[in-house]
């Protein structure tokens, strides 16, 4: 995928076919001043047989919402609900959120593929920097596997993952986009379709819709509605 957003997208994508309920949000409902805290929390994962369900935090990095939904689906996958603040570059005390770690290092960072991608001659910010295009996924995912694979030593993984750390604080966070796309995301692409689909078919009041999709206009329904292929 060309960026972070669309690789994120595809992820979402993936999950959502699977009949992962997957949802996405920086703030509180829909409200802009109460912003969620990614130091609090990365993410959830709530099991289910009938809808089972992964909420990001979205407020944090397109590349950290990307290993924190691999981290709740291998919750997921384990059969644990769970609520995360999933890292990394850590190692996590808890064996279950360990195990979700690896699980997700593994799944968007196999150590094979970056074992045979790792160029060990080249500046390693650079390399960092590159890998982590590649793969989409933050740097200090790229710092942590080149540790995996034996190319960093412990010592040598913390004093770049500070560095790392210290240079990324000091980018500002983008925001903005295509409101129906980040809507999709935000309620989830497979609740607001089968809501969408219900409502239309007069099962559910288009009062409470509203409620449930975090808007009060008709016209918006029916955008939302179009965006998802419910509607023509």
């Amino acid at each position: 995928m060309p960026t972070w957003t669309d690789a994120l997208r595809r992820f979402i994508a993936q999950a959502d076919d699977a009949g992962i309920l997957v949802m996405c949000s920086g703030v509180v409902l829909s409200n802009n001043r109460r912003r969620l805290d990614p130091e609090e929390f990365r993410g959830f994962a709530i099991v289910d047989d009938r809808a089972p369900l992964v909420f990001v935090n979205g407020a944090d990095t397109k590349a950290a919402q990307m290993f924190t939904l691999a981290h709740e689906l291998a919750h997921i996958w384990l059969g644990q609900s769970a609520l995360s603040d999933s890292q990394a570059s850590q190692i996590p005390d808890n064996r279950v959120e360990r195990w979700c770690n690896q699980v997700a290092a593994e799944l968007l960072v196999p150590l094979e593929i970056l074992s045979r991608e790792y160029d060990r001659t080249a500046a390693l910010d650079e390399e960092i920097s590159r890998l982590s295009r590649y793969f989409k996924v933050s740097t200090l995912v790229i710092l942590r596997r080149i540790h995996d694979a034996g190319g960093l030593t412990r010592e040598e993984l913390w004093d770049s993952y500070n560095d790392e750390m210290a240079r990324i604080l000091a980018f500002p966070r983008g925001s903005g986009g295509n409101y129906y796309l980040t809507q999709e995301v935000r309620v989830s692409r497979r609740f607001a379709r089968a809501l969408i689909a219900n409502t239309l078919e007069g099962q559910t009041l288009y009062r409470d819709a509203f409620r449930l999709l975090g808007f009060s206009k008709q016209t918006t329904f029916q955008n939302l509605g179009r965006s998802l292929g419910v509607l023509d």
